[in-house]
C-alpha cells in the first residue's frame, strides 16, 4: 500500500480555459503571484482560492484556469508547492533547528502535521524528518 495514500493526477478537460484573452490571464497570473509569493498570502492556512478572487476581485473559475494554464495544477498544489519549497529552507537553517517538523510546518501555512507530511512526501518522495536529517548529515560531512 503506498504511503499516505497519494492518488494519480486527473487530467480535465475545461473549456472555458481556452475562452480568457491572453491580457486577462497575463494581469491576473502577475496578480496572483504577488498576492502568494511577494505577500507569501500561502502561510495562511485557511486562504482559499475564493478569498484570492475576492482580493483579485474576480472568480473562482478565473483563478482557476489561470493557475491551470500558468502552473499547470491545480490551487491546492500551487499553495503546496510555495510551503513545501519554505519548509526546504526552514528545516535545515540553523535558525529554525530548535523548531518541530509540526512547527514549520505550521509556520509555513500547512492546519495539522498530517497534511504537512503528505504534501512534502509527494514532492520529495521521503518525510521532512528523513529530509532533515539527510541534509543536516551531509552538512556535517563538509
Amino acid at each position: 500500500m503506498p504511503k499516505y495514500n497519494i492518488s494519480e493526477k486527473k487530467e480535465k478537460d475545461a473549456s472555458y480555459r481556452m475562452l480568457l484573452r491572453a491580457e486577462l490571464v497575463d494581469e491576473l497570473y502577475e496578480k496572483i503571484l504577488h498576492k502568494l509569493v511577494t505577500e507569501k498570502k500561502y502561510r495562511d492556512p485557511d486562504y482559499s482560492a475564493k478569498k484570492l478572487a475576492a482580493e483579485l476581485e474576480t472568480n473562482t473559475r478565473y483563478i482557476s484556469a489561470v493557475i491551470n494554464l500558468r502552473f499547470q495544477q491545480n490551487y491546492s498544489g500551487l499553495i503546496n508547492e510555495y510551503r513545501i519549497r519554505e519548509a526546504l529552507y526552514m528545516l535545515i537553517d540553523h535558525r529554525y533547528l530548535d523548531k518541530t517538523i509540526a512547527e514549520i510546518g505550521q509556520m509555513v501555512g500547512f492546519s495539522n502535521r498530517q497534511s504537512f507530511y503528505a504534501a512534502f512526501f509527494r514532492v520529495k518522495d521521503m518525510t521532512p524528518r528523513e529530509y532533515r536529517r539527510q541534509q543536516l548529515e551531509k552538512n556535517l560531512k563538509k
